[in-house]
C-alpha cells in the first residue's frame, strides 16, 4: 500500500451543543430543532449540455494558505473556492493571529502579528491539512505545537514522513498526548539544510518540509518527492514570494533557504478533481459538454482512461471538450501522480458500473476507499470485491435510491450515478460533499441537471417542565 497523504477526505468534526438545562425555553430550543440534516434528491435521466466552470484547487489552496506563516508581509491568493475546508483553514490561521480578509473569490492573509505558534486541539481536530502549519511555524517562529489531525474513513495517513523531514531540518521533535512539539534548538532558531528522503512520495510531507526548507540556512534536497500539480503550485508560490526552489514536479526538488520571504499576489490552479467530476458527469450521462478551466496535463492518465473508455476529448485552449456516446469497460489502478488519482477512482467507479462488458480497479492508495461500494450496489450496480480490488460488471441501467455518502469522493460518485439513474436518487452525507464541491448541485443544474438541496423536516424537542 502506498502512503500518499492527499488532502482530502477527512472527518469533519461536529460541534456538540452546549448544556441543555431544565430552564431552556422554546426560544431557546427553537434554532436547535429547525436544524434538518440536508440531503441532495436528483432526477436522473437528464443529458448535460453547455458549459461547466471549474474552481480553484482546495488541497492546493489551503496549503497556500499556511504559506502566509512564512512572512510578516500580505499575501493575497486569487481562485480560492468557497468551501467549509477553507473557512477553516482561516479560522485556525486567525487563531495563531494572522488577519484574514476574503472578498469574493480572494483571501488576503497577513501574518505580521502571529501571536502563537501552537493552533487550538479544537480547530485542528476538524481539518487534516493544518499539520500544513508546522513547517512555516518552525521555520519561522523556532518552535511549534501542532495536535495530531483527526482520523480518516479512507485509511491511515502517517505524519511520519513530516516528523522525519524536521528532524532532518535540525528541529527536535516530539510526540505526546497527541501533540507533535517541534524545537529548533541553539541561539538562532534557524532550520539548517539538509538531505532528506521520503520512504513514500507524501504529497504533505513534500509541501510541509519544502515550506521549512525556505528560510533554512543553507540548502535542503528532498528525494522521492510528490510530482502533484499542487506541489509544482506551492514552489511557484513560494518562488513569487523571494524562495529559491528548482525541481518541483520531478522527484527531487532543491531548496535553498533564504533569510526572509515577502508577500505575493497569486492565483490558485483549477482543481483538477472537480474538472475530472464534471468530464465524468459528462460521460456517465452520455452528453457533451465543455469543462473549463482545465490543465490537461494534470489529469493526463483520466482523460486517457476517459479515451480508452471511448469518449472523444478535444482540448480548445483553457477548457476540454469531452463526447460521450458509449462507454467500455477499462481497467484502471490508482497511483500517486502522474498516475490515476484515487480522488477520482469513486466517481470513476459510478461510470463503470453503467459501462458495457467487465472492469477492474485496484486501489493502491488509501486501504479503506472502497466503501461506497456498497452504496452503487443498492442502486443496482453489479460490483464484486476481492481485497483491494473492485470487479464491475457494466449494467444496462442504475436505479435512483437513497444513499449516503462516506467521504468526500463516495459522496461525488452518489451524484454521479444519480444523474445516470432512472428514478430519483437522494444522497445524504453532504457535510463531506461540501469540503470539496463548491456548489456542486448549482454548476451541474446549469448544464441540464435536476438536482434540489433539501433539508428534514425539523425534528421536535420535548420542552422541559
Amino acid at each position: 500500500m502506498i502512503c500518499v497523504d492527499s488532502q482530502t477526505m477527512t472527518n469533519t468534526a461536529v460541534p456538540t451543543p452546549s448544556k441543555i438545562g431544565p430552564s431552556l425555553s422554546l426560544v431557546d430550543v427553537a434554532p436547535l430543532a429547525s436544524l434538518g440534516q440536508p440531503r441532495l434528491e436528483i432526477r436522473g435521466g437528464r443529458p448535460l449540455a453547455g458549459e461547466i466552470r471549474v474552481s480553484g484547487a482546495k488541497n492546493s489552496a489551503l496549503v497556500l494558505m499556511a504559506a502566509c506563516l512564512l512572512t510578516r508581509d500580505t499575501l493575497r491568493l486569487r481562485n480560492v473556492p468557497p468551501l467549509t475546508d477553507i473557512t477553516g483553514m482561516g479560522e485556525i490561521l486567525g487563531a495563531l493571529g494572522v488577519a484574514v480578509t476574503r472578498s469574493g473569490d480572494s483571501i488576503e492573509l497577513n501574518g505580521d502579528h502571529i501571536s502563537k505558534a501552537a493552533p487550538p486541539y479544537e480547530l485542528v481536530n476538524s481539518l487534516r491539512a493544518s499539520f500544513f502549519c508546522i513547517g512555516p511555524l518552525v521555520a519561522r517562529m523556532g518552535m511549534a505545537q501542532v495536535p495530531l489531525p483527526g482520523g480518516c474513513q479512507i485509511g491511515s495517513r502517517p505524519v511520519v514522513e513530516h516528523v522525519k523531514g524536521l528532524k532532518a531540518l535540525g528541529a527536535q521533535v516530539t510526540i505526546e498526548h497527541g501533540v507533535v512539539t517541534a524545537v529548533v534548538p541553539g541561539r538562532s532558531h534557524r532550520l539548517t539544510g539538509g538531505h532528506i528522503h521520503l520512504d513514500c512520495p507524501s504529497v504533505g510531507a513534500t509541501e510541509t518540509l519544502m515550506m521549512a526548507a525556505t528560510l533554512a540556512d543553507g540548502e535542503t534536497t528532498i528525494d522521492n518527492a510528490a510530482q502533484e500539480p499542487e506541489v509544482i503550485d506551492l514552489a511557484r508560490l513560494l518562488i513569487a514570494m523571494g524562495a529559491k526552489i528548482r525541481g518541483a514536479g520531478s522527484p527531487t526538488i532543491t531548496i535553498v533557504g533564504v533569510e526572509r520571504l515577502h508577500g505575493a499576489d497569486y492565483a490558485v490552479i483549477p482543481d483538477r478533481i472537480e474538472a475530472g467530476t464534471f468530464l465524468l458527469a459528462a460521460a456517465i450521462t452520455r452528453s457533451v459538454l465543455r469543462v473549463a478551466p482545465v490543465v490537461p496535463e494534470h489529469l493526463g492518465a483520466v482523460l486517457t482512461k476517459l479515451e480508452e473508455a471511448g469518449c472523444r476529448i478535444e482540448h480548445d485552449g483553457l477548457g476540454v471538450v469531452i463526447d460521450a456516446q458509449r462507454i467500455s469497460a477499462v481497467d484502471l489502478r490508482t497511483q500517486p501522480f502522474p498516475g490515476f488519482p484515487t480522488d477520482l477512482q469513486a466517481p470513476f467507479m459510478s461510470l463503470l458500473a453503467t459501462a458495457e462488458g467487465t472492469s477492474m480497479i485496484v486501489e493502491n492508495i488509501f486501504e479503506n476507499r472502497l466503501q461506497h461500494v456498497a452504496e452503487l450496489q443498492r442502486m443496482g450496480a453489479s460490483i464484486r470485491m476481492q481485497g483491494n480490488t473492485a470487479i464491475i460488471e457494466g449494467v444496462a441501467c442504475l436505479s435512483g435510491a437513497p444513499v449516503h455518502g462516506t467521504d468526500l469522493r463516495a459522496s461525488a460518485a452518489m451524484v454521479l450515478a444519480g444523474l445516470a439513474a432512472e428514478g430519483t436518487t437522494t444522497v445524504r452525507g453532504l457535510e463531506f460533499l461540501d469540503r470539496g464541491y463548491a456548489d456542486l448541485e448549482g454548476k451541474l443544474n446549469s448544464v441540464g441537471a435536476e438536482i434540489r438541496r433539501l433539508h428534514d423536516e425539523p425534528t421536535s424537542l420535548p420542552l422541559a417542565a
